[in-house]
């Protein structure tokens, strides 16, 4: 099932926006309200096509309220009206607002694609994305000439026949799936990115580098978001009438897209609540093979929400080769399920995959770390992973460990210390530590620090003085004050412990 919410995420801005939430139910159909009749029942997005007043809009909010409604569907700027939102902000139903251009027919095709879409969100060919090829070809018919589809961010969705007789620049888009490097600094020089995003306009494009052919590009929009183009391998002028006909079929190819990122989105969702609730508790698979490692992956500087960092992190992912990444954010922080198929194998979704994509990317941003809990060999192991993940996390993100890709097995000693301290807490239970914390208060001494330095070289006087910056002498004569002011008995190895464990804990609160 999908909730209010997730659809409208699922379907874009460029379409719904979610002005009240209501109490954000499940939703598995969508009808028209018909006068006189119920309002939708129970699960049913109810669309105000007939309404056209704020007196009207208010009225059908109620009676959806009534039969139980997961919401209603306003044109702009019906939705927006004062009272209406005042009404949906005290009734049950959400309050959906649809762009002013939008057809009331495509908004039930696209809800009732992502709704079974939700129902059945197992991996496989999806009508949307079958069609694009065919439109592709449609294009082409249109064109003379041959044809990509492509996204917003010059990825590659369908293309037509008849590539063979393109440019270098088209096969090597079409083999890598997206526009090469050389060729994007080309568009961009020209200014048909920023011309794309802000016009309806067909756009020429002129010969570029590498033999780079002319191109005639045709936006493709919806709600005034740019979701993608057709891209015409122009070797002579395409005659106006054609280029009329080719945007007409942009506003078709608009739909596919729509509903493809629909799709998308609720396969995007399904997932993550599939991961999360098996890190949760452990009480679903996740959808590959054990053993499982489960990575919590950051940025030292957090300054974005959660949202703006999975949407990162999703993109990292696919970029890399992993198209179907096993994500969710719990907690506020972003989790993977990582396969650990055991070797070398640099497959997506890996651990060593993992470790060679933190490298390329941190290369351009040194914040970013991944940090890895231990082997998870079935599901009720997966909290537990978790739970490591997000300590290991943690001692990233207050610098007590480097960030890059973390594995547990490599910091096991980092946790269990930092397990202790915490347990330990700040409150000294007895021995020498609260009189020697009170004298260097009270005199500026620094025992505190030389007794944690002489346990951590194992009493050796030269490698202790070295730490401290000292000269031994100092350091005798400090060991011999604190004899005075206490008595410290470093004979016990469980005593030894037990210090140095406190004096952990006041090092992390000092």
């Amino acid at each position: 099932m999908i909730s209010v919410t997730g659809l409208v995420d699922a379907l874009g801005p460029g379409l719904l926006r979610l002005v009240a939430p209501g109490r954000d139910a499940q939703v598995h159909d969508v009808v028209l309200a018909e006068p006189g009749e119920a309002a939708g029942q129970p699960g049913e997005i109810v669309l105000g096509a007939g309404v056209t007043d704020p007196a009207g809009a208010v009225a059908l909010l109620e009676r959806a309220d009534a039969a139980g409604a997961s919401g209603v569907v306003f044109k702009s700027p019906l939705a927006g009206a004062p009272e209406v939102i005042a009404a949906a902000r005290r009734l049950a139903p959400a309050l959906v607002e649809l762009q002013r251009d939008a057809s009331w027919t495509h908004v039930i095709w696209l809800v009732r694609g992502a709704v079974d879409r939700a129902h059945a969100p197992l991996p496989g060919p999806s009508g949307p994305q079958d069609d694009l090829f065919a439109l592709a070809d449609t294009a082409a018919e249109i064109a003379d000439a041959p044809v990509t589809l492509e996204d917003a961010r010059s990825r590659v969705l369908a293309y037509s026949g008849r590539q063979d007789s393109t440019d270098p620049a088209r096969v090597s888009t079409i083999v890598g799936r997206r526009v090469p490097p050389q060729v994007i600094a080309h568009l961009r020089a020209s200014g048909v990115f920023r011309r794309l995003a802000r016009s309806s306009d067909p756009v020429l494009v002129p010969a570029g580098p590498d033999g780079m052919l002319p191109r005639l590009v045709i936006p493709v929009r919806a709600g005034g978001e740019w979701l993608g183009s057709i891209w015409v391998v122009a070797r002579t002028a395409v005659p106006p009438d054609r280029v009329r006909r080719l945007a007409d079929l942009a506003s078709v190819l608009a739909l596919h897209l729509l509903r493809l990122r629909a799709e998308s989105g609720v396969a995007r969702r399904v997932t993550a609540d599939q991961v999360r609730a098996a890190l949760q508790d452990g009480s679903r698979p996740v959808p590959a093979p054990p053993p499982w490692r489960v990575v919590a992956l950051g940025d030292r500087d957090e300054t974005e929400d959660i949202r703006r960092r999975l949407d990162l992190w999703e993109a990292i992912t696919h970029r890399y080769g992993w198209h179907r990444p096993l994500l969710a954010d719990l907690a506020g922080t972003i989790f993977a399920v990582l396969a650990e198929p055991g070797g070398d194998t640099a497959e997506s979704g890996t651990t060593p995959w993992l470790r060679h994509v933190l490298t390329r990317v941190r290369a351009h941003d040194r914040t970013l770390y991944a940090a890895a809990g231990g082997l998870a060999h079935s599901p009720d192991d997966l909290p537990r992973s978790r739970a490591e993940a997000s300590e290991i996390a943690a001692l990233v993100g207050s610098g007590s460990l480097a960030p890059g890709t973390v594995l547990l097995e490599d910091v096991w000693d980092a946790v269990v210390v930092e397990r202790a301290r915490r347990a330990v807490g700040t409150a000294l239970l007895g021995g020498p530590l609260p009189a020697l914390r009170a004298h260097d208060e009270k005199h500026g001494t620094s025992y505190l620090p030389t007794l944690a330095a002489w346990l951590d070289h194992y009493g050796d006087p030269k490698g202790t003085a070295q730490a401290l910056a000292v000269h031994p002498n100092t350091l005798r004569h400090r060991l011999r004050r604190m004899t005075e002011v206490t008595k410290v008995d470093l004979a016990s190895p469980q005593k030894r412990l037990a210090l140095r464990l406190q004096l952990s804990a006041l090092e992390a609160h000092p």
